[in-house]
């Protein structure tokens, strides 16, 4: 891979950062304040969204489990410690004595292939089961190598596309996570392609000049702790996107127009329900002769029990105190009159 400096890096940041920085400062805090803006509160995170979430904990907790050396296995060149150019007999004396049950059929395979320097570098760029098990694989043809090993380097991405399909799906999950389907698809595809890349773009050829151990670039190893982290960073990334969304703490969506119909139509629903459960309560009571006895009884007394709390003296002296100076009775009035045109409308003249 074509080396970046550091120099060319602070430069970037340099010349980017004062353009980009109050940008990114500004994104994050209008994101933190659509919450308040759209009256709403943050609240627990969602059943639904708690799988999601397990699911992409897992699957990141695996590819970075993927990364460690117990999982692994190092290049023939690491494990001898042998520099690129070491016989091959020399070779693979050294990983005989690692072999405690002798070799197996992958290093015989590459014991054959290593007499050319030409498959050693191929070998540090595609790894030892592309040189052993490619059988239509030409090192006169270096890209036949690439062709064989698209598979490999795409299955993982697959896998964790299906992942993030799972973990976004409206049918399994709900549609708190459906919202980041689209763009999470996008990421993920968009590291596959620059995966696939940065490997067909890296010449195996920068291995011919180095002499020493520590000098050969162990490209397919690197590639391959790349490749985990980048998959395990993706994950936690969308799993974070998916919490601050759902419990509404930042990037929220705006409810559609036909959500916001659903709701409305929801709410009218519930409130023609109420007003249909009190008229039919109201009307068994009017029907029913001791039921209307005991309402008529119960206002009677009501009434007769209110006008002698009011008549007390101590209330009317507390009334008068609280209401002396601060009672507009020309804005009660129109108060009383706004509040029965809309109640009534045109009706109220038609009664008066």
């Amino acid at each position: 891979m074509v080396g970046i400096s550091f120099g060319t890096i602070k430069s970037l940041l340099l010349f980017a950062g004062p353009i980009l920085l109050p940008k990114a400062i500004g994104y994050y805090r209008s994101q933190r304040a659509a919450p308040q803006a759209n009256g709403l509160t943050v609240r627990p995170v969602p059943p639904n969204v708690s799988r999601a979430l397990t699911i992409l904990f897992i699957t990141s907790l695996a590819f970075l489990i993927k990364t460690f050396p117990t999982f692994t296995t190092p290049s023939v060149f690491t494990l001898t410690q042998s520099r690129l150019l070491i016989p091959t007999d020399v070779l693979f004396t050294r990983l005989h004595a690692l072999r405690p049950n002798g070799f197996t059929p992958q290093d015989e395979s590459l014991r054959s292939s290593f007499a050319s320097r030409e498959m050693r570098l191929l070998y540090l760029k595609y790894g030892p089961e592309t040189i052993t098990e490619c059988s239509f694989c030409n090192p006169e043809d270096p890209a036949s190598y690439l062709y064989y090993s698209l598979l490999s380097i795409t299955i993982p991405h697959l896998f964790n596309l299906c992942v993030i399909a799972l973990a976004t799906s409206n049918l399994f999950i709900g549609k708190e996570t459906n919202i980041w389907r689209g763009k999470a698809t996008i990421v993920a595809g968009a590291i596959a392609i620059l995966d696939i890349f940065i490997v067909a773009r890296w010449n195996h050829s920068n291995n011919a000049t180095a002499l020493r151990l520590e000098d050969i670039d162990h490209f397919y190893w690197n590639m391959q702790l790349y490749r985990s982290i980048a998959l395990a960073a993706l994950d936690g990334l969308i799993g974070w996107c998916l919490y601050l969304s759902s419990t509404n703490r930042a990037f929220l969506a705006p409810p559609s127009t036909a959500e916001k119909i659903e709701s409305t139509t929801r709410i009218i629903e519930q409130a023609r329900g109420k007003l249909n459960g009190v008229a039919l309560m109201r009307n068994a009571t009017v029907r029913d002769k001791e039921l209307r006895n005991t309402v008529e009884e119960y206002w009677v007394r009501e009434a007769t029990v209110m006008r002698e709390v009011l008549e007390t003296r101590e209330v009317v002296d507390g009334v008068r105190n609280a209401l002396d100076g601060r009672l507009d009775l020309v804005q009660v009035q129109r108060d009383a009159e706004g509040f029965t045109e809309a109640v009534l409308g045109g009706a109220g003249n038609v009664i008066t």
